[in-house]
């Protein structure tokens, strides 16, 4: 399988909804699609690793399917208000290497 950067995501999500007639969902709906994705999120890692184990009743889901779920609104969020997802990853990471330099412990080399 080939490696997909953040900018052939993108492109790939607008391409599917391009096709249609809906088109994106509002900001605001997309961060409500967003929060109750990234609770499904928690509550598969609740059920893996926390104490709430999952009733016999309920179906399995996967926790990598449920960060595709997420990056999935994340992605059209980011399309929709026209976000380059590689600048602001780079912008972050800067931010983080340079403001947080030292603020963790480095681990010996």
């Amino acid at each position: 399988m080939n490696r997909l950067t953040l900018s052939a995501m993108q492109k790939e999500v607008d391409e599917h909804i391009s096709q249609l007639k809906e088109g994106y969902f509002p900001p605001m709906s997309l961060i409500v699609r967003l929060t109750e994705e990234l609770g499904e999120l928690a509550r598969e890692v609740n059920h893996r690793f926390g104490e709430k184990k999952k009733k016999a009743s309920e179906e399995e889901s996967s926790i990598a399917e449920e960060i595709g779920d997420v990056l999935y609104c994340l992605t059209c969020l980011a399309n929709s208000l026209q976000i380059d997802m590689e600048a602001a990853h780079r912008s972050v990471m800067h931010k983080f290497k340079t403001r947080d330099a030292n603020r963790w412990t480095k681990k010996e080399e």
